[in-house]
């Protein structure tokens, strides 16, 4: 994916809401093992292919110590009690994601169905930083796609991992998020001046996987939107 040590996107195919979905979770390397972004749908394969992922690098889905959520749709949590039945990791989301995980508010996009909620040890906030073998991560708060939404920022590989605050999936080598799938787009607009304003030379997205465009692509994205 990149020339930066221990940071590995894991691209698979899995089914979601009656369609194919391209996703792109990543792991990155720590002292303690591996972290996790992101896992998949429920019911899709997702964790058979993460695992199928791990083992070309050496890794088990037991080699994961912690999950970071980036936020919690279906398509990005929803595997996350099936992984958990296969390994000890602990979790990690935003605190305004949390009750949405742990089932105690329904997902906000929720048709009525949902996936098994699980328990989140860590309730994060924007500023922690997390040590890995890329350098550190910075959790960076990117509300609007929903409430928690977050992204990963690493300052030394000026590596962005956006989850759904930017999207590599349509014609355009990076845009803005979707307003169909985005909560509140003003503040998800507004969370991608603030990415703007970081060094970042290549995105990972989830919906798109890596493109190697940065912050002055994110900054035409921003005032896009204002026009």
């Amino acid at each position: 994916m990149t020339n930066d040590p221990g940071l590995h996107a894991l691209p698979s195919t899995v089914e979601f809401g009656g369609r194919e979905l391209t996703i792109t979770p990543a792991v990155v390397e720590t002292e303690r093992g591996l972290v996790l972004f992101d896992v998949g749908p429920a019911d899709s394969g997702a964790v058979n292919a993460l695992e199928t992922h791990l083992r070309s690098l050496e890794y088990d889905l037991a080699d994961i110590w912690l999950v970071v959520l980036t936020h919690h749709d279906g398509d990005h949590a929803g595997a996350l009690a099936t992984l958990l039945d296969r390994t000890d990791a602990v979790v990690a989301a935003h605190r305004e994601e949390v009750p949405y995980i742990t089932g105690d508010r329904a997902p906000i996009k929720s048709s009525g169905d949902r996936y098994p909620p699980v328990t989140v040890d860590i309730a994060l906030s924007d500023g922690v930083r997390i040590p890995t073998l890329a350098g550190p991560m910075d959790v960076l708060e990117t509300p609007g796609h929903t409430p928690g939404h977050i992204s990963l920022y690493f300052p030394e590989s000026a590596l962005l991992v956006a989850g759904d605050a930017l999207v590599a999936d349509r014609e355009a080598p990076l845009s803005g998020p979707k307003p169909r799938f985005t909560a509140d787009m003003d503040r998800a607009l507004e969370s991608v001046a603030e990415l703007g304003t970081l060094e970042i030379d290549h995105t990972l997205c989830y919906h798109g996987g890596y493109v190697e465009r940065g912050a002055e692509r994110i900054r035409e994205i921003a005032a896009a939107a204002r026009e």
